[in-house]
């Protein structure tokens, strides 16, 4: 009777530079008791291993060929039996998102290998789900690099995220995934707070909360942002707009869970999980005493940073789709006059995705049915400047255009 793998098997690909055939099978043997399947020349998993006893260049080299080749993760293994040293860095550099040495009967080895290949795989099955596709749109490498580093501190950690990037790249939405996925028992609520919406002098109100009568207007009590994240995610949008001042107030509560509501003696407790977003550069801030040192540390145990649009170009028309989709749920996915694709990839977007979104809800407002989005789609303040066209010519094709008719 045939066996069926368990929840936890996984497969991988093989790869081999320089290592004996004896020790390979060695190396399959010991990682299939961990139920894990290497296959050599099989293109079906994502997430693969090279098995290397050669010299570092010759290894490096064949590892840019695979980053190139296959779209998965690469573990870097040297069955060489010495420890690979500073070349660790060369493999990285190469391409390789790991790298160890293993040695006939290392367990503890095999087991690393075992458990970094089921890691990559939980989070790509994560990242293929449908709702983290729809969620968070792009295909991009760049982009998909972003999302797993996000679903692995989501889901594998609870540690405190910063998110940083320009305006619109997306931190709010990735702060929801790191909420989603977080993998808490009995997890509550996502709080969010623009710190840069909070009035100075009713900041401790936002974040401890005040009781009734605390000063002019406190008719009743109030749950301050702390107190309501209890026990869920707590997410502090626009986190360099605040203060040193303030910084320094809310770094207690951060390292201990502990407050006090404004006008009151009573100190209460709150444990959340924390990820902040800023647009700012907090390397300068912190250098100029605007930000506080120990209050980064806190808040970054992990850093994210989002790329621009301009960095991701091939998610362009994808996330056109997408919004065109959202706006107009009736009709199929849109196709694009070749005019209206070369300005979508080829305009700046200031703004990044939310720049898009925007324009793709202008040119939706004046598309007709469910047919081609043509250039008359395309508000006229939106069109390319007019030396973007062959002097004299056709703006498609370039053709000498007959001279305008007189009178």
């Amino acid at each position: 009777m045939a066996t069926v793998a368990g929840p936890t098997a996984v497969g991988a690909w093989l790869e081999v530079v320089g290592t004996p055939d004896g020790v390979v099978e060695s190396l399959v043997r010991a990682l299939g008791e961990l139920d894990v399947s290497l296959l050599r020349h099989d293109d079906g998993p994502r997430n693969g291993v090279l098995a290397f006893d050669a010299r570092a260049p010759a290894v490096a080299e064949r590892l840019r060929a695979v980053s190139r080749e296959r779209p998965g993760r690469v573990l870097a293994v040297s069955t060489a039996g010495r420890p690979l040293g500073a070349d660790s860095w060369t493999l990285l550099r190469a391409g390789a998102s790991d790298a160890c040495t293993w040695r006939a009967g290392d367990v503890t080895a095999a087991r690393h290998v075992a458990g970094r290949l089921r890691r990559w795989q939980a989070i790509d099955g994560l990242l293929a789900c449908r709702h983290v596709q729809d969620f968070l749109v792009g295909d991009s490498p760049v982009w998909q690099a972003t999302l797993r580093d996000a679903v692995e501190v989501a889901r594998f950690t609870g540690a405190s995220v910063l998110i940083t990037g320009e305006s619109g790249t997306g931190k709010e939405r990735v702060a929801q995934l790191i909420h989603e996925l977080d993998s808490r028992r009995g997890k509550k609520k996502l709080v969010v707070l623009d710190c840069s919406t909070v009035v100075p002098s009713l900041s401790g109100s936002e974040f401890f909360g005040h009781e009734k009568g605390a000063f002019t207007g406190a008719a009743a009590a109030r749950a301050g942002a702390f107190e309501l994240a209890d026990g869920g995610t707590l997410f502090l949008d626009e986190v360099g707009e605040l203060p040193a001042p303030l910084q320094a107030e809310l770094l207690r509560v951060i390292q201990e869970g502990t407050f006090k509501r404004v006008g009151s003696n009573l100190w209460r407790k709150s444990s959340f999980r924390l990820v902040c977003a800023t647009n700012r550069d907090l390397a300068s801030a912190r250098a100029a005493g605007a930000f506080r040192d120990d209050f980064y540390y806190r808040i970054a145990e992990c850093t994210l940073r989002l790329p621009s649009l301009r960095e991701r170009t091939a998610d362009i028309i994808p996330l056109f789709r997408h919004f065109f989709r959202q706006a107009r749920p009736d009709a199929g996915p849109p196709e694009l006059e070749d005019a209206v694709h070369e300005l979508l990839v080829g305009r700046s977007y200031p703004g990044n995705v939310r720049d898009l979104r925007s324009l793709v809800l202008r040119i939706v407002h004046r598309h007709l049915g469910n047919g081609v989005v043509t250039v008359g789609d395309v508000p006229d303040h939106e069109w390319p400047a007019p030396d973007a066209a062959p002097p004299g010519g056709c703006t498609s094709c370039g053709a000498a255009l007959p001279p305008a008719p007189r009178g």
